[in-house]
């Protein structure tokens, strides 16, 4: 969050009370999320009317959302414009780890692939398929952690890569960015514009970065949201770049192990959708800008100038630590005391050992 403070701050000066803001609201929506995790009937009886809100929200996004970089996945209310599919990741992490509360339930498991469904085919309808296959990552890691079951996950994956086919057949502009994919120096006037930006931006910054004063790839289109790898490269160094990059992946190992000892399942899948999730949108972000993977014009978790973006991610904070659930170390409990009197008689070898007739074999013993 830091490193974002200091490119907002380079890129627009202005603008870094509206970030600042969206930090507090963040750290309130994380607070609040937290409290609510912590009771888990609470947390399942809210999920029905979040997924409602969050439906009728989406819905609302197709009809009357704005377009912007090609993507119409803008609400605009006065001054104030915000992404909805951002905050839907929040519920869609709720909704997909309440499938575990029932395990033998399949309404369960078919109400999270309907609402699944639903939500990567209204960002398909905005041309947001950069979230559309983060929300697809997402549910295929709810899916296996509900079945364990590898070939339908590869199946489902399989039927989700011809779908994204015939979405390239009638979508040109994304077919032109896929076209443009490790070629990106081939069009560099034209589609690979902002990637052969970002490649020159990190290699001019070299490791320990140029300075604020000195960069030029803030001026680029996007650059403080989907080519924001490059920016903190150029301006602060490529160590810094791949230390905000490592901060992601420690969050997902550090989901992995409290998933390991959480109170429930739910908690559980949870943690590593949400760990999915984050790990899978700043692979996208980073390998996107460098020309490595597509690029998608998805943002930089907690880095990328924006605050819708940023109460997502201290929203899908809450999952992870609601999965660790630390206990204080148990006291040591110190034996009893032995008993300091003396037995009346010495135990003999074969005392206690039924069917043995002591007596018999070596008589019975006279004590005085």
């Amino acid at each position: 969050t830091t490193v974002g403070f200091a490119v907002t701050a380079a890129y627009d000066s202005h603008s870094l009370y509206k970030q600042l803001a969206a930090v507090v609201l963040g750290m309130g929506l994380y607070l609040l999320m937290n409290r609510v995790l912590q009771s888990l009937p609470l947390a399942l009886k809210l999920r029905w009317p979040l997924v409602a809100a969050a439906s009728a929200l989406l819905a609302f996004n197709v009809l009357f959302g704005q377009r912007i970089f090609g993507a119409k996945n803008w609400i605009a209310i006065g001054p104030i414009t915000f992404q909805p599919s951002e905050l839907v990741k929040i519920v869609f992490i709720l909704a997909g780890a309440a499938t575990l509360d029932r395990l033998f339930a399949k309404r369960n498991l078919i109400f999270t692939i309907l609402f699944s469904a639903y939500c990567v085919g209204c960002l398909a309808l905005m041309s947001d398929f950069g979230t559309a296959l983060i929300f697809f990552v997402a549910f295929l890691c709810i899916a296996f952690l509900r079945t364990g079951d590898l070939p339908s996950i590869v199946m489902i994956t399989a039927a989700a890569g011809f779908a994204g086919g015939i979405v390239l057949r009638f979508k040109p502009y994304v077919l032109a960015r896929f076209a443009v994919w490790r070629h990106a120096w081939e069009y560099a006037q034209e589609e690979g514009y902002q990637q052969t930006r970002t490649m020159s931006a990190v290699a001019s910054g070299g490791l320990f970065g140029a300075g604020p004063e000195e960069a030029w790839l803030k001026y680029v289109g996007a650059a403080n949201t989907d080519l924001v790898f490059g920016v903190v490269s150029e301006e602060f160094g490529l160590l810094l770049a791949l230390c905000a990059a490592a901060a992601v992946i420690l969050l997902g190992i550090y989901a992995l192990r409290a998933a390991g000892r959480s109170r429930s399942s739910f908690y559980a899948i949870a943690a590593c959708a949400t760990a999915a999730m984050l790990v899978f949108q700043t692979t996208l972000n980073v390998l996107g800008s460098v020309d490595l993977l597509p690029l998608t014009g998805v943002t930089f978790p907690f880095v990328s100038m924006g605050g819708s973006s940023m109460l997502s991610c201290w929203g899908l904070l809450a999952y992870l630590k609601a999965a660790d659930v630390r206990r204080p170390p148990e006291k040591e409990i110190s034996p009893p005391p032995k008993s300091e009197k003396t037995p009346d008689r010495q135990e003999g070898f074969f005392d206690g050992i039924p069917g043995v007739p002591v007596d018999e074999i070596f008589g019975k013993e006279e004590r005085s």
